[in-house]
């Protein structure tokens, strides 16, 4: 058996140095696609037991390895929807049908439906903004993500329902004195623009009380008390007035939560502080803007920035065995572990920056070398092969 051993051997050499071409060759192929990880086939030898006294040849094995945990160089771009992960995580993308990817490949455009669809024909997800609150992360699952849509539309207008809002209350007040009033100005549904008059009243030692009025109409909002500490510094947590929600020229006031909390008494003439607030005037969209945290702004024509979504990242406990598939994406497997999902720049999760890419991780020289060194080995093993079938022509001929 030890020729036909000999021949075995021989071609799984070639077959192995076959593989290892063929993850160069798809290095080479690849050295220009966004967010690209190489291949590498790894060798180990396979052993058979020798028997009868006579040693049985065996073979190698190969294993295709991916350097995905290896960043690419960063490739600037003149796009805002180019993105880049610095630092650990994957872009949660999803196919036609729904079904949730991870890609390093952040090469964004917005399609007709305005959705952000990567080269790979994958939607870009996150988790929407809800009357202008932050969404929550599913730590362990892609439930709750939705298409990032940047869809344009008309003019649109958005009622105001969160605010903050601060000032300093001078101590040296007495209490029943005036009120010491200042404004905030906040939008209706149909974005048109009202004053709240803020008042804040002595009551006493270290006590105010606050009232929100609107200013057009004089109809008293809401109210609320607040208490400061000898420091001159709030000791009421939280502190925040809920005003009611109201009907003017049928247009309807949202009901609106001011938070109060950087408000201070120290012995100071009174100093309000301004703070800021959602919502927006009539306003055509104009672009969009995404921060290094991930949250997707829309932007209007007079230049108020909405958070629509924020992006979410993810990972898992062994990037480097998560299962390629088509379109520059992965899927989670069972070798590498559970997926983990979050927000950038918090935890594990690097930062994102836009007008960048990151470029593919594969070296042509190293890959050159190796096609060079697979070529001679390959080359080696054919006349392994090859001089395996002399000798067993040359035993076949002694029956002749």
């Amino acid at each position: 058996m030890s020729l036909f051993g000999m021949m075995q051997t021989g071609g799984s050499g070639m077959n192995a140095q076959a593989n290892r071409l063929s993850t160069v060759a798809e290095n080479i192929a690849n050295a220009s696609t966004t967010g690209y990880k190489r291949s590498s086939t790894e060798f180990s030898s396979l052993i058979l037991p020798a028997t009868g006294g006579s040693y049985n040849s065996g073979g190698v094995e190969t294993k295709v390895r991916r350097s995905i945990e290896n960043e690419g160089a960063t490739v600037t771009t003149t796009s805002g929807s180019d993105l880049r992960i610095n630092g650990e995580g994957f872009f949660v993308v999803s196919d036609a049908t729904g079904s949730p990817f991870m890609t390093r490949a952040g090469a964004f455009t917005k399609n007709e439906d305005g959705n952000l669809i990567n080269s790979g024909g994958y939607a870009l997800q996150g988790y929407a903004y809800v009357n202008g609150q932050a969404p929550t992360a599913v730590a362990n699952s892609f439930d709750g993500l939705t298409n990032i849509n940047l869809s344009s539309g008309g003019l649109t207008a958005t009622g105001t329902t969160v605010a903050a809002f601060g000032a300093n209350l001078d101590s040296r007040t007495t209490a029943g004195a005036d009120a010491s009033t200042t404004s905030l100005s906040v939008y209706d549904t149909q974005g048109n623009a009202r004053v709240l008059d803020i008042s804040y009243t002595k009551s006493g030692t270290n006590a105010w009380n606050v009232a929100v009025t609107d200013r057009a109409s004089g109809d008293s909002l809401g109210t609320t008390t607040m208490a400061f500490g000898e420091d001159g510094s709030l000791t009421t947590s939280p502190v925040t007035v809920t005003t009611a929600e109201k009907t003017y020229a049928g247009a309807k006031l949202n009901e609106i939560t001011i938070d109060l909390s950087k408000t201070t008494q120290l012995g100071s003439a009174f100093t309000p502080v301004p703070g800021n607030k959602d919502g927006n005037a009539p306003s055509a969209v104009a672009g969009f803007e995404i921060d290094k945290e991930g949250i997707v702004y829309v932007r209007y024509a007079n230049n108020d920035l909405d958070p629509r979504y924020r992006l979410a990242l993810a990972t898992v406990q062994s990037v480097n065995n998560l299962e390629p598939q088509t379109g520059n994406v992965y899927l989670a497997g069972a070798s590498s572990g559970e997926v983990s999902v979050g927000y950038a720049g918090t935890g594990q999760f690097g930062g994102v920056q836009d007008n960048a890419l990151e470029g593919s991780n594969v070296d042509i020289a190293d890959e050159l070398t190796a096609m060079i060194e697979s070529q001679r080995s390959y080359t080696a093993n054919s006349k392994v092969f090859q001089t395996g079938a002399d000798l067993l022509d040359v035993l076949v001929n002694l029956k002749r």
